[in-house]
């Protein structure tokens, strides 16, 4: 069985965790099988738009610890540096929106996967754990970087250290996430996301991603000179000519990402 389902449809590329017997748990070859699903989305200009999303009743529970634990397994740095670290460095790279649709819990490294995405839609049932410290690790997957910047260093910290359980209400209250929906609205929210994003003028939303990286760790002097730069870029786009043309026309725009 594929650990790592991939489908194209429209302009979406749709990658599915699938590992559910295991609450779809990271192993070696799962983590390198969705780095590969990645690049092959990123070099893919007919791919406008990525959904990751879980089989089954969870979305990600984090590293498979029987193979953590496996002497003959990999160890500790190698799972961090080659599985994880590549992971959430395409996923903020790719200049292309990246949806997690969780429909479950998302434990530890399948938390932070799912925050290192630009929009994250939950289940009204799905839940999020820093699951680290109940085994005496700390948060990887960029979990300390990007935790605090979403909900502020006390709530991250608290969260880190108790392993405390948030539910989908909360963590959208504290904007851990974009959204939660109904359970039963779900499946049809993320496909109404994807086939939104799709058609937007993709170029312009990956510059701002890159804007957004950046923001992160520049000052405002940096960041201004940065919007410029990106702005004169999009400026060049078609995609800009496009949606000009068409707000005078008064017409709907037909965006290329390019």
């Amino acid at each position: 069985m594929d650990s790592i389902l991939f489908e194209i449809k429209g302009k979406t590329a749709w990658i599915t965790l699938n590992r559910p017997s295991v609450f779809n748990s990271f192993n070696r070859e799962m983590a390198l099988a969705l780095q590969s699903r990645l690049d092959e989305c990123e070099k893919d200009a007919n791919v406008r738009c990525i959904v990751i999303k879980g089989e089954g009743k969870a979305f990600c529970a984090g590293q498979d610890l029987a193979e953590a634990i496996d002497p003959n397994g990999p160890e500790l740095s190698t799972i961090v540096s080659q599985h994880y670290n590549p992971i959430i460095e395409r996923l903020r790279k790719i200049e292309k929106p990246i949806i997690a649709g969780i429909n479950g819990v998302a434990a530890g490294a399948g938390a932070n996967i799912a925050f290192a995405c630009d929009i994250t839609i939950a289940t009204e049932s799905a839940s999020f754990i820093q699951a680290f410290s109940k085994i005496g690790l700390i948060p990887d997957s960029g979990g300390t970087y990007t935790l605090p910047r979403l909900i502020g260093m006390a709530k991250a910290s608290a969260l880190m250290m108790t392993g405390e359980k948030v539910s989908a209400q909360d963590a959208e209250k504290m904007g851990m996430i974009y959204k939660y929906v109904a359970d039963a609205d779900f499946e049809a929210e993320v496909e109404k996301m994807a086939a939104y994003l799709e058609n937007m003028p993709t170029k312009g939303l990956g510059l701002t991603k890159r804007a957004l990286n950046q923001a992160l760790t520049n000052d405002l002097t940096s960041q201004l000179a940065l919007e410029d730069e990106l702005q004169t870029a999009a400026g060049k786009s078609y995609d800009y000519n496009e949606g000009v043309n068409a707000f005078l026309e008064k017409r709907k725009p037909e965006f290329k990402g390019e």
